[in-house]
């Protein structure tokens, strides 16, 4: 039971959500009810070589602006915070001195810089993509995964901080990921999360309530031990407000901070799918499979793994592909263009919230199928149920009578296709068939292509009530079960559904189009392979 604050307000969790795109805070309640919601930008400055940076200055300062619109709006609610639980992007790495500061922006997920490095410090003979196999077999036993070869992740970044910053990584007291240094900012603890943790690749991960360092990873990161900090549990209370963060955004120090988590692992939470093997579909500019399982384990050949989360003794078994939502970027911006008569027909603003209304007015207008139209969404690749990045997106079987209506209508079978590709491989891990998923983030607002998941995967499909706050709602829920408000075991109840699709007649159709789409990577990938292969 929830117990009222300040009269008729429910004590608020303050929900911080961080992308890479923008700062955005968020009033939640423990029932999962979200009052307000502001947010700010934040640039991502894109440098020569393959760097990607954003100034962690930057998220703080945006984050005071949101907070003071959230109080302008919303005052009696942000007078109700007693909690604050943030979610934010994720394999960020920011080199921090002994009292705290920023000794670099943040080295983005995005930043591909460390690579050399990467494969420097971790190669050897046999070797897979430069890594030694035997370094990868360790990294499989005790993590879950490995670095990424591309070197998109703090593995990477901080051999790329020791290397060509030798006098910023002697003066470097902790490598912090983005989560860990918003919660420093918070707190003034130096902490990170078992998810944040994570793709530093030096913890043991065989024990979900306890994951620790692995000396012997810590030992061949190359990376000082002493700079790497202390773990905690997503939901622990890390403390209360300091002084200067309490100045900042206008609240009491007596407000706690729970640690919170990683966007996906926030996610798992915010679509209220908590208990084992339930699964979530989340569409965003990527999109990703996810469930609770109560074992680590790692399916090498499709690139699926269950890795360390919030829920205390599971872990989250996470299946990503590359790009789902960024087709339908890829069509407003190159296909659908300003003033276009299939926008400007029905009136509708050319804007982010209401193009999927646009696209709602054209799909149904196309049978299944597309007019035998397909289409490969491999924008920028792909990496489960495998980890190709040299496939690219396509239409096939285009003719003269071809119109474009059936081409919008293709790119979203062709998701959803490229999903029960993916679909199969994560049933197959879960060692069960998902008979139903809740499907979140911001593209599930298309009422269409939510049908055309449910036609095409054969399942049961739930749409999340409001899914472009899946990460806020997820924050707020870790934030309440950290404060004791609640458990996780009250969530599925809490979770709110506005719409059920089920399987239609289209089905049938589907299950024969999926037959050669299954074909169409085996055929294609050699293809791609000699088109996208940089020549030595």
């Amino acid at each position: 039971m929830v117990t009222a604050h300040n009269g008729a307000v429910p004590p608020q969790v303050l929900a911080i959500d961080l992308g890479t795109s923008g700062m955005k805070a968020a009033l939640v309640s423990a029932d999962g009810t979200v009052t307000g919601w502001a947010e700010r930008p934040v640039p991502l400055h894109v440098l020569p070589g393959g760097g990607a940076e954003q100034d962690p200055v930057a998220w703080w300062d945006a984050l005071g602006e949101a907070v003071a619109d959230l109080g302008r709006e919303h005052p009696e609610h942000l007078r109700a915070v007693t909690t604050i639980c943030s979610s934010t992007q994720g394999e960020g790495t920011i080199a921090v001195d002994a009292n705290g500061n920023p000794l670099t922006r943040c080295i983005s997920w995005l930043d591909m810089r460390g690579a050399p490095h990467l494969r420097k410090q971790f190669g050897g003979f046999p070797s897979y993509d430069g890594m030694s196999v035997l370094k990868i077999a360790r990294w499989l036993r005790l993590t879950g995964g490995m670095p990424s070869v591309t070197g998109k992740d703090p593995a990477a970044h901080m051999l790329l901080v020791r290397d060509t910053m030798p006098d910023v990584y002697a003066r470097t007291s902790t490598f912090l990921n983005v989560l860990d240094w918003i919660n420093l900012k918070l707190t003034g603890r130096t902490v990170a999360t078992v998810d944040s943790i994570l793709t530093s690749w030096v913890t043991d991960n065989r024990k979900p309530g306890a994951v620790r360092y692995a000396p012997a990873l810590v030992a061949a990161s190359g990376i000082d031990a002493d700079k790497f900090p202390p773990i905690v549990a997503c939901t622990e209370v890390i403390g209360t407000l300091a002084p200067s963060a309490a100045d900042h955004l206008g609240l009491p120090s007596s407000v706690r901070v729970v640690a919170g988590a990683i966007d996906n692992t926030a996610a798992a939470i915010g679509a209220g799918t908590v208990r084992d093997n339930e699964a979530h579909l989340y569409l965003g500019t990527s999109s990703w499979i996810a469930a609770h399982v109560p074992a680590k384990k790692t399916d090498v050949l499709t690139g699926i793994a269950s890795i360390p989360c919030a829920v205390p003794d599971r872990y989250l078994m996470t299946a990503l592909q590359a790009t789902a939502g960024a087709n339908l970027t890829w069509l407003r911006d190159k296909i659908v263009e300003y003033d276009d008569p299939l926008i400007g027909a029905g009136h509708i603003s050319r804007d982010e919230g209401t193009i999927f209304d646009a696209f709602d007015k054209i799909i149904p207008s196309v049978p299944a199928g597309a007019d035998g139209v397909l289409y490969m969404p491999w924008l920028y690749g792909e990496r489960v149920p495998v980890d190709d990045p040299s496939l690219r997106a396509g239409f096939l079987n285009i003719s003269l009578d071809t119109t474009r209506s059936d081409l919008l209508r293709a790119v979203f079978e062709g998701v959803a296709l490229n999903t029960r590709w993916m679909a199969r491989a994560a049933d197959k891990f879960l060692g069960t068939p998902m008979r139903s998923l809740v499907i979140t983030g911001g593209a599930a607002r298309s009422d269409s292509w939510c049908q055309i998941f449910a036609d095409v995967l054969g399942i049961e499909i739930r749409r999340d009530a409001e899914p472009v706050m899946v990460n806020a709602r997820g924050a707020g829920w870790i934030g309440a079960v950290g404060a004791g408000m609640i458990t996780f075991d009250d969530i599925p109840a809490l979770a709110r559904n506005n719409l059920v699709y089920q399987p239609g007649p289209d089905q049938a159709r589907y299950d024969e189009i999926y037959d050669i789409y299954q074909d169409l990577h085996k055929r294609l990938a050699p293809v791609y392979r000699k088109l996208n292969t940089p020549k030595s």
